[in-house]
């Protein structure tokens, strides 16, 4: 692979394969306060970022599951390799026979995945049983002494570079370059010590490659039944029983050499002991240490992430059911998002009725305020609008007729975090603190989503720094979304004219979870109040029940 392959930016991301003494688990990848790149943890959070990946997850193998949980804790925003990726799941959607034939090789790497995470961070714990797992949950601890584990483990490797060999080979060139990658694999140091045979010489080791013609060194076989060790073993027993046979007949009591050849029998067992300690201590531990920090070993493990990742958003669309569709990924300065028909990849996977809504964010209307009652779906609709814009950034599917997008260089959602005030500061300087933190860390390619702004101060504070705030975003360029209930602060953004306007809709039944222009000057509090059983009636009831 050159250098300028779009793939290429995968590799700088962290490997799924952990260099620790310890499995990588599947969310380690999570943003966190002091590591993240487009989504920081508290907009990670307030998304249902994990939500949306137990909804999308489809992958089989460990490390598929790995990368997709990394593709949306941490997606790129390259739209070159993006557009890449959508070529390659077309391809898969599109020809059966290679699909099918994908599949078949990542349920079968499945099983080998497991056997290279046994060899590489397995704990041998020696006798002569055969090898079995005695770990937890957190651990792998086997009997023996790790040949079965790194003859699997191994294999892995090995049958993923012959088995690429003959698939049928793909049309997209992100699965091309791929397959190049495992390929590239099959030509590595780390390649050939685990395809054999391993010469040890001095404590390093080397390939056959890499070992002088003429000079004999120490050939590793995983195995603890050596012929020459044990040859000479059993002779060195045979000369030293033929030595007490020779002496015990001088004295007339060879007999007694017969019993010292019974009490001699157990010195074999442990001589294989000792030989098999040996090679787990000198050979299979140190070999793994090399395997684990093996740049080439854990990028094709990646490779078996993604590949499985590919699968995992095909499987995805058509379990998902209803209109789903692979966005037109644009490239701007700006951030842009229009999709048709979107719904909620978490909540319609189990409502066949969820009501979808158009999602328009432009240059004109980058400004998005949307007004209306309690529990009418204004939540629902922004966390949709992150949701897609997420999953089309990854290059997955997305639960709308048509889309369009922009990848977003940051993604900021901010709601209301009451259960988390900073010492010392109330509940506005502690929103006002996060609303900083987004308005100076966001670009013209940005998403910003803001659930209710200055709130715990008062009225006339609210609106004054509410316009500026919504006035800067605006100027910044940032497609910028609101949740309000207040429609005096739409009026005077109105008065300058800025700002696309949604409201929710409600019928004489209730919402209808439709979002229409407009702005909303009613809040149907006594409804929602009611339907919880807390309207005024209740009220007086309860405090006639207790007179």
């Amino acid at each position: 692979m050159n250098s300028s392959s779009a793939p290429n930016s995968y590799w700088n991301q962290k490997p799924v394969l952990s260099s620790s003494q310890k499995p990588s688990g599947i969310r380690d990848t999570r943003p966190k306060e002091d590591d993240y790149g487009v989504l920081d943890a508290k907009t990670f959070d307030a998304i249902e970022a994990d939500a949306l990946f137990d909804s999308v997850n489809h992958a089989i193998t460990h490390a598929g599951q790995s990368v997709l949980y990394r593709s949306l804790a941490r997606p790129e925003t390259d739209a070159a390799l993006i557009q890449k990726k959508q070529e390659a799941v077309r391809e898969l959607s599109s020809n059966s026979m290679l699909r099918e034939a994908l599949q078949h090789f990542v349920d079968t790497m499945k099983e080998g995945e497991q056997s290279l995470y046994h060899l590489l961070y397995g704990t041998f714990t020696g006798g002569i049983a055969v090898d079995n797992s005695r770990g937890g949950k957190d651990e792998m601890e086997f009997s023996g002494y790790g040949y079965h584990q790194f003859i699997d483990g191994t294999g892995f490797a090995i049958d993923m570079v012959e088995t690429v060999e003959i698939l049928p080979q793909p049309q997209s060139a992100y699965l091309r370059e791929l397959f190049q990658a495992v390929r590239d694999f099959g030509k590595s140091r780390i390649y050939s010590l685990m395809r054999g045979p391993v010469y040890v010489s001095e404590g390093k080791f080397k390939t056959r490659e890499e070992k002088p013609r003429y000079l004999p060194l120490s050939r590793f076989t995983p195995s603890m039944f050596k012929p020459i060790p044990v040859f000479f073993a059993v002779a060195a027993l045979g000369a030293a029983l033929y030595f007490f046979q020779g002496l015990l007949a001088s004295f007339g009591i060879a007999y007694l050499g017969y019993g010292i050849l019974v009490l001699a029998v157990p010195i074999l067992p442990v001589v294989l002991i000792a030989i098999a300690a040996s090679d787990r201590d000198t050979v299979i531990y140190p070999l793994r240490k090399l395997f684990k920090h093996s740049p080439e070993l854990a990028r094709l493990v990646d490779v078996l992430g993604m590949l499985d990742e590919l699968l995992s958003f095909h499987r995805y669309s058509v379990a998902f059911g209803g209109q789903m569709t692979l966005p037109e990924i644009s490239e701007s300065e700006r951030h842009a998002l229009e999709v048709t028909e979107a719904r909620n990849p978490v909540l319609a996977r189990a409502n066949s009725n969820y009501v979808p809504n158009d999602v328009s964010l432009d240059d004109a209307g980058r400004l998005l305020v949307i007004t209306g009652p309690n529990s009418g779906g204004k939540t629902a609709y922004c966390k949709t609008v992150v949701q897609i814009q997420l999953l089309g950034q990854i290059g997955c599917y997305i639960p709308a007729a048509v889309g369009r997008l922009v990848l977003a260089e940051h993604i900021f959602y901010q709601v209301p975090d009451p259960g988390h005030l900073d010492e010392g500061m109330g509940r506005f300087g502690h929103e006002l603190k996060r609303t900083r933190e987004i308005f100076f860390n966001s670009t013209p390619r940005s998403l910003v989503v803001l659930d209710e702004l200055s709130e715990g101060t008062t009225f006339e504070e609210k609106m004054e720094l509410s316009e500026y705030v919504l006035a800067g975003f605006y100027k910044l360029g940032a497609s910028t979304l609101l949740v309000t209930h207040n429609h005096e602060l739409c009026e005077r953004l109105q008065d300058k004219g800025i700002g696309r306007y949604l409201q929710g809709e409600f019928s004489p039944q209730g919402p209808t979870y439709r979002l229409i222009p407009g702005v909303s000057r009613v809040s149907h509090a006594d409804r929602v109040a009611a339907a919880l059983g807390f309207s005024k009636e209740d009220v007086e009831k309860h405090l006639a029940s207790r007179s």
